[in-house]
Parts: structure tokens; sequence; C-alpha cells
């Protein structure tokens, strides 16, 4: 497994069928309508306008096992040094370390650009992910209940946070 960056050109297709693949079989995204190819231009350049990174994870092959970023928080200014993030593995290579793997690299890349808090929102029923974020030292910072409604029920929503050592100097405005 080697890391990448990923692109809207090299990776967009790719990402697109996990995210769908996510998004139809899962509580991962609340989400309940496939996304379309024509979304990845946006999702990309908003990647791009914030200085986020989309980090793949590749087989020898080439092929995309899986990609992890992070985006805005919220959108108000004081927010400026937290960003949620998002991991997600092909299906076919779940429970093999490669979202540990991103995750790590993740946690560098927040670092190095002077974040200060992660926040992860994941579905409470989500185990598997629950335990990447404990292992990485994420905290249960609180739980909405029944915050989303998708396959006939309702979703409680976990946030995990973890604290990060960076900005080394912050600044209001």
């Amino acid at each position: 497994m080697r890391f990448i960056a990923c692109t809207h050109a090299a990776h967009a297709a790719a990402i697109l069928d996990i995210f769908n693949d996510a998004i139809v079989n899962s509580t991962a995204l609340y989400d309940y309508a496939r996304r379309a190819p024509e979304s990845m231009a946006g999702w990309f350049e908003a990647k791009r306008a914030g200085a986020f990174p989309v980090i793949g994870a590749a087989a020898e092959d080439g092929q995309l096992l899986g990609f992890a970023s992070y985006g805005t928080f919220r959108a108000w200014p004081a927010y400026k040094y937290t960003v949620e993030h998002s991991v997600y593995v092909h299906r076919e290579h779940r429970g093999k370390g490669v979202g540990l793997a991103l995750m790590r690299r993740l946690i560098d890349a927040a670092t190095e650009q002077q974040y200060h808090v992660m926040v992860g929102g994941i579905d409470l029923a989500n185990t598997g992910s629950i335990a990447l974020h404990d292992r990485l030292g994420f905290v249960h910072a609180g739980t909405i209940r029944q915050a989303g409604f998708k396959f006939g029920r309702w979703l409680d929503l976990a946030f995990y946070q973890k604290v990060l050592a960076g900005p080394s100097d912050p600044v209001d405005g």
C-alpha cells in the first residue's frame, strides 16, 4: 500500500464509487441518493480552495483502497482551527488496516497545517469506526440522538474529537 494525493482527474471515479457504496449500503453517510459524477468537481474544488488534503491509499496496481480528508467544521471564523474529517475504505479492503493508516496520515496533515481539533461525526452503530477513533486517541464528545433517519430507522450521531498541538500562535480574526 502506498499513499497518494488524490486528484479529480485520476481518482474522482474511484472516490465516487466508494461514496456511493457507503450511501446505498451503510449509515456511514446520512445521504439517500447516489451522487452523480458531476458532484465530484465541486467536492474537489472545495478541498482545493480550503487547502484540505485528500489522501488516498493505493494498491501496487493503482487501485484506490480508500481515502481520507477533512474540511470546514463550521462556517464561522472562530472555528478556523477545527476541521471535520472523514475516512472511507473500499468494501473489499475493510478490516485490513487501511483506515488506520489513512487516519494516521490525516492526523499528521492536520498537525502540519496547524489545526487544533479534528472532529468526526460517526453513526453510533458504526462500532468499527468508533473503535478506530478510540485507537487513535479520539474521545467521545457527545451524541445527538435521532439526528438522522435512514433505512426506516432513527440514527444517532456521535461526535469524536482529537485535540492536536497546533497552532503554535493562534490569533483572533
